[in-house]
């Protein structure tokens, strides 16, 4: 198992290891002798959110890339889809992203994309994992290759991105839409209102005046999925249609609709599946999800005869099923469709290999003007939503239930009546449980809070953090579920 790498790249907290300025410095020296290995020359291009910390550690890894005979292309803030797109338009060796996506600003992340655009493999991650531990008594390892990588400015590369997104859709496709843009203050802050501009949309953009520190914080699609408040107002002051909102890195997005209702993961798989499949573009017939995914959703492909495959939580997960599906079912022309709840959709065909919020947006929206519907709620009712609650519990750094002991309490919990799935994971990328629960119809959401509530103190009394606050997300509707702790 990975020591440092988790289901998302590398993350943590600024200033304590793995996020600090040393460890990324032998990160870039580890991952540019796995990424050469043999040749001459490689290049890696790298991109960032914009936390304040994200120049310390891209400085600190292109330094360890350039130490071990690597160039590097900074590709300035961009955000995370536009770097994966970028390492295949290029033909570069790999790419790097500094973002700890939806995550606060105290935290941050590295996260390396192969030369396919998609996330390193994990027996790839391994093996730079092996040298960062190999450099502590192997000190040749931290020599300095006689021929250093160059360092390039590649901020001008990102027109090339903006206008990939913008020339998948025909002419000024948005003209005379206004909609509400919230850009979380992170990398979609310059490029998503240029694109959607370009494509003739009237864009009040909120939430993209990044300071550094004003990443995520009270902004963007983590916000809008707990609150619909302030979307809802700014979308009847300014007269919008939609509103849509991004998190940092951008991979990820939700809409709310004309009647304020929020359009989630679930939502737009549905949307897209229907798109994609009545003209003949859905890759298998099929749809991969992840195993948090609502029974409506499913209901929905099923009545559609699309076929549904789950993952564990992670697009990587999904990212790889879709390409297992291509392997087998490959035509020119064809979209593999997958995607998780909080909005992280891949639409992936030969150039775009990972998931991207805002290009996600473009097609909903597009699949939406050219359907049969009068309105994104309607086209979104399409998915019929069962009651169902995500909790996450704060559990610190203190011992963890096994897999197996987490089994036996979805076992134990799917007894009671009503319930037809429970779900007990811990985050890959926070120090979280997460608790999902879901009803036939006859447990509401908070009946469901009540009993996730129950789950989560269980495991913050093992990690000795009881007490602790406990997040319940009302997915059915959006919002949080407010009762007594």
């Amino acid at each position: 198992m990975p020591r440092w790498f988790g289901t998302d790249g590398i993350r943590g907290t600024v200033g304590e290891w793995p996020m600090t300025p040393e460890f990324a410095l032998r990160l870039g020296r580890a991952a540019g002798l796995v990424i050469r290995g043999e040749r001459r020359e490689a290049t890696v291009v790298i991109g960032r959110d914009t936390r304040q910390s994200c120049t310390m550690l891209q400085e600190a890894l292109a330094a360890g890339l350039m130490a071990s005979g690597v160039h590097v292309i900074d590709l300035g803030v961009l955000t995370t889809p536009g770097v994966a797109w970028l390492v295949g338009h290029l033909k570069a060796d790999a790419g790097a992203v500094i973002s700890a996506s939806h995550n606060p600003a105290d935290q941050n992340g590295i996260k390396f994309f192969h030369n396919t655009g998609r996330k390193l493999p994990e027996a790839l991650e391994n093996q730079v994992e092996d040298l960062i531990e190999k450099m502590e008594t192997a000190p040749e390892l931290l020599a300095v290759h006689p021929a250093i990588g160059r360092l390039h400015n590649g901020e001008f590369l990102q027109e090339l991105y903006i206008r990939d997104l913008v020339g998948e859709h025909p002419g000024r496709a948005l003209e005379g839409v206004r909609l509400v843009m919230d850009c979380a203050n992170g990398a979609a802050s310059r490029i998503a209102p240029e694109v959607f501009s370009r494509l003739g949309a009237e864009v009040i953009v909120i939430h993209a005046s990044p300071n550094g520190l004003n990443i995520n914080r009270k902004a963007g699609s983590e916000l809008v999925r707990r609150s619909l408040d302030e979307m809802n107002l700014l979308i009847e002051h300014h007269q919008a249609r939609f509103g849509l909102a991004f998190d940092g890195d951008a991979d990820r997005v939700v809409l709310v609709d004309e009647r304020g209702g929020l359009v989630d993961g679930d939502h737009m798989l549905g949307m897209l599946s229907r798109y994609f499949d009545e003209r003949g573009m859905l890759l298998g017939r099929a749809v991969v999800t992840t195993v948090m995914r609502n029974s409506g959703l499913k209901t929905r492909l099923e009545a559609a005869g699309i076929e549904m495959f789950e993952t564990p939580v992670g697009d990587k997960y999904v990212t790889d099923k879709i390409f297992e599906i291509r392997e087998d079912e490959a035509a020119p022309g064809q979209i593999g469709l997958g995607g998780e709840q909080a909005g992280h959709i891949l639409i992936v065909d030969e150039a775009h290999p990972t998931g991207d919020g805002i290009r996600t947006a473009l097609y909903v929206l597009r699949a939406f003007f050219e359907s049969d519907r009068s309105s994104l709620a309607d086209f979104a009712m399409d998915v019929g939503k069962t009651p169902q609650i995500i909790a996450s519990a704060h559990v610190g750094s203190g011992p963890r239930f096994s897999r197996q002991e987490l089994d036996e309490m979805e076992a134990r919990t799917l007894e009671r009546p009503g319930l037809i799935r429970v779900n007990l994971r811990y985050s890959g990328t926070e120090p979280l449980l997460r608790a999902m629960l879901e009803s036939d119809g006859t447990l509401d959401e908070e009946q469901l809070g009540r009993i996730a509530l129950e789950l989560c103190r269980k495991a913050q009394q093992l990690s000795g953090a009881p007490g602790a606050h406990v997040d319940l997300l009302n997915v059915t509707q959006g919002g949080v579920i407010s009762m007594p702790q």
